[in-house]
């Protein structure tokens, strides 16, 4: 398995666990904290849209 399958299959794990977690948290936070509760779930699209970034660009500029 090459560096880049490697580097890819980790960020790919790490986007699917702070979309989970963002998720539970939310459903969790919801009823008793409204606004904690869209905070963290914004704070985890966050994370994910910069680790989409990061996928992107390790996609494009590293070597096989």
């Amino acid at each position: 398995m090459s560096k880049k399958q490697t580097i890819l299959r980790i960020l790919y794990i790490l986007t699917a666990v702070i979309a989970v977690s963002s998720v539970i948290s939310y459903l969790i936070l919801m009823k008793e904290k409204e606004w904690m509760a869209f905070y963290l779930a914004c704070c985890g699209g966050v994370l994910i849209l910069n680790l989409i970034m990061i996928i992107i660009f390790v996609n494009k500029n590293m070597k096989k």
